[in-house]
């Protein structure tokens, strides 16, 4: 049943707070109606739903209230001016969902790895809006998993979720792996590593994409060392005229995401 907070009860928003933060690690917060959505139609395990009165009479926002209600019994509605106390956005949403964390880890990920894997893994990638968009790329591209090594913004992040826009929530992800963690799992199951470096033997679209491969993408100031290029099995470069010294991460990876598609679907 929904019901309405009071001045003396605010122990949610002020746990929906913790959650936005990263202070809950068993927790995401998802806010907006269509991300809102997404976490309901994946399948989430919806903790509390936050939304405000004036979001409600709208008929879209309405039904997902209606639908939401029957698998979580903790619905609230507040006012437009308390919701802005809890929103990530300057401009409130209208709608917050609080979700358990996706599973996500090695097991995650060896389980839906394919025979012919194509993964993306974004290596100490230190912007969530970098991180929301290549996971965005890569479930439109048809990648098999993604790996957040360590050092990577965190992809349930409100920002990153906001970036990916639904793909965090069905996509398969490893989290919080080393570098040498990554390589060697790629070795042991014959998954090709790939760095994109603009100094690559091999240009992009000249790789053969159709083998088990794991694109491996660098930090965005200053991309892949050379001791980590070294390391993967293989490098591929991506042409760049004028006085272009380098592509903005998610875009290099969107790139060469795409070329893989274009290869295994012919």
């Amino acid at each position: 049943m929904t019901q309405t907070i009071t001045s003396r009860d605010n122990s949610l928003l002020r746990h929906a707070r913790a959650v936005r933060e990263g202070k809950v690690n068993e927790e995401i917060f998802v806010e907006g109606l269509r991300l809102s959505e997404e976490a309901l139609s994946s399948q989430l395990s919806i903790t509390a739903v936050i939304y405000s009165e004036e979001i409600a009479q709208k008929a879209r926002a309405a039904k997902f209230i209606a639908d939401v209600s029957t698998v979580c019994n903790r619905v609230v509605a507040v006012s437009e001016q308390l919701l802005a106390t809890i929103s990530y956005t300057k401009t409130p949403q209208g709608i917050v969902v609080l979700a358990e964390r996706p599973e996500s880890g090695q097991d995650v990920l060896m389980a839906a790895t394919p025979t012919a894997a194509l993964l993306i893994v974004m290596h100490g990638l230190n912007n969530p809006v970098n991180v929301g968009a290549i996971l965005r790329t890569a479930e439109a591209a048809g990648a098999t998993g993604v790996i957040a090594t360590t050092n990577t913004s965190d992809p349930f992040s409100p920002k990153a979720l906001r970036g990916a826009m639904g793909s965090a929530f069905r996509l398969p992800i490893w989290q919080g792996a080393s570098f040498g963690q990554v390589l060697s799992w790629c070795a042991e199951r014959d998954i090709t590593t790939v760095s994109a470096d603009v100094d690559g033997p091999t240009l992009y679209s000249d790789y053969d994409w159709k083998t088990p491969s794991a694109i491996v993408v660098g930090p965005e100031a200053r991309g892949l060392s050379r001791a980590e290029v070294a390391e993967t099995k293989t490098a591929v470069m991506i042409p760049m005229k004028g006085h272009v010294e380098s592509l903005n991460v998610a875009v290099a990876a969107a790139i060469v995401l795409y070329e893989a598609a274009r290869q295994r679907s012919s």
